[in-house]
């Protein structure tokens, strides 16, 4: 597993170890429990269109804007994530059983890991794959990098949540 993931995968596995209180949260936030569902949803996801990618054999990837480049820069290589842009609907918790999540999201992580390295493979390295629906086209690296960045995020307030 690329070193990016490989880390997330641990925090990821150290954090959902812990069976404490999966539906504390502030009020207006989401719990554990949805917070992990998130990531689940956004690997899901990222895994759906990087097998579009890989089925029609060519990258999806669009041009990016000047607005992708300063965000996929302040995300991607400088790490940092702001706070309070809310999520697309479609990585929105829906209510996914605890223990589903924690069974599914360590392999989702695995698989999109698998993917991006064969996106890696087959189309190079410096290729912009697919599209970040804020951060524009990122290349394989550039994924795995901002969903480290992204985790790290989440894990934060995951802990917070479990304290």
């Amino acid at each position: 597993m690329n070193s990016y993931l490989e880390a997330l995968r641990q925090e990821l596995e150290d954090a959902t170890r812990s069976a404490g209180a999966w539906s504390n949260a502030p009020d207006g936030k989401w719990n554990s429990s949805q917070i992990l569902e998130h990531l689940f949803l956004t690997y899901k996801h990222t895994n759906r269109a990087l097998a579009k990618c890989q089925e029609g054999g060519t990258p999806l990837a669009t041009r990016p804007s000047l607005k992708h480049r300063f965000a996929s820069f302040v995300v991607v290589d400088i790490g940092f994530l702001p706070s309070g842009r809310e999520s697309p609907d479609r990585v929105k918790p829906r209510g996914m059983p605890p223990e589903e999540v924690r069974q599914t999201l360590l392999a989702e992580l695995q698989q999109m890991d698998s993917a991006l390295d064969e996106c890696e493979r087959r189309f190079g390295a410096r290729t912009k794959i697919i599209d970040h629906p804020f951060l524009g086209p990122l290349t394989c690296d550039q994924w795995r990098r901002f969903h480290r960045i992204h985790g790290k995020h989440h894990l934060q307030q995951l802990r917070e949540r479990m304290r």
